[in-house]
């Protein structure tokens, strides 16, 4: 059995972590599955998908582990800290297969594509889950640096093709301020300009026509393959499934039918830029 045993990357997710821990803790004791199932009061094979990272630990299971374990609060911390990770699970993975894509396809919800934001914008959308709360300097620092760092692979060679489709909302909302905002849409005219990339807008008038309720990235790899990634507010997920893939990229497909062509983009973002501008 130990011959087949799946080695977990702590690093990979909050949950690889925990379950690698889990694991070590486990065979140090030299306990099985079933016995430590015993002791915690659930099944084996609950625990077995602990460690494998195909469960998510709940606060109750973590409590139990230090309960059996007698290590204070390892487990309750551990759980702890995977809530408030600055990232989602699945998006380290993601930032891999960006880095080494050939083509990317963006499109985000109300907000300008985060690989086209500029340094401003970048720190005025972070600074707000912190303002309200919701999320620590730090997580924002470690999401802006991040971001910055996805920012300067596009510009590797060669270059990745980048097409962009930017919602006529995230144009219109003052992220930042006027001067910020003003910043921002130059921006995007001098991105547009470039002739690896496509930025096209899609109006209001598309209305229910517009696909997509949630924020959507498709890269293309240098075998041709498709991978793709969404986030919901609690959650981002890396896609592989073809089918899924293959509905994702034809309603891309209806996105780029609805939205304007590229001069009539880079026209409405000059035209918006101007009144920002002018405050």
């Amino acid at each position: 059995m130990a011959l087949n045993k799946k080695e977990l990357d702590p690093e990979a997710s909050a949950v690889s972590e925990f379950g690698a821990l889990l694991r070590m803790s486990r065979e140090q004791r030299g306990w099985t599955q079933e016995q430590l199932a015993e002791l915690v009061g659930c099944t084996s094979s609950y625990i077995s998908a602990l460690e494998h990272g195909r469960r998510k630990p709940s606060q109750q299971i973590a409590t139990a582990l230090d309960r059996a374990f007698g290590s204070g609060e390892q487990f309750l911390r551990e759980w702890s800290a995977s809530g408030q990770r600055a990232l989602f699970e699945g998006f380290d993975e993601y930032v891999r297969s960006e880095a080494r894509a050939t083509a990317l396809r963006l499109f985000e919800i109300n907000i300008v594509p985060s690989l086209l934001q500029t340094p401003d914008y970048v720190r005025a959308y972070q600074a707000a889950p912190v303002l309200r709360g919701i999320a620590t300097q730090q997580q924002a620092d470690k999401r802006t640096e991040l971001l910055f760092r996805r920012q300067q692979a596009l510009i590797r060679d060669p270059a990745p093709f980048v097409h962009a489709v930017i919602d006529e909302g995230a144009l219109r909302r003052p992220i930042g301020g006027h001067e910020v905002m003003a910043g921002q849409l130059r921006n995007l005219e001098t991105l547009a300009a470039r002739p690896r990339f496509l930025l096209q807008v899609v109006p209001f008038s598309a209305a229910e026509a517009r696909p997509f309720a949630h924020p959507i990235t498709l890269l293309t790899m240098a075998n041709r393959s498709i991978v793709g990634y969404s986030e919901t507010e609690r959650r981002g997920f890396l896609e592989r499934d073809p089918k899924t893939l293959a509905d994702w990229t034809s309603e891309y497909d209806h996105l780029q039918g609805e939205a304007l062509p590229r001069a009539a983009t880079i026209e409405f973002i000059r035209e918006l830029r101007k009144g920002f501008d002018h405050g």
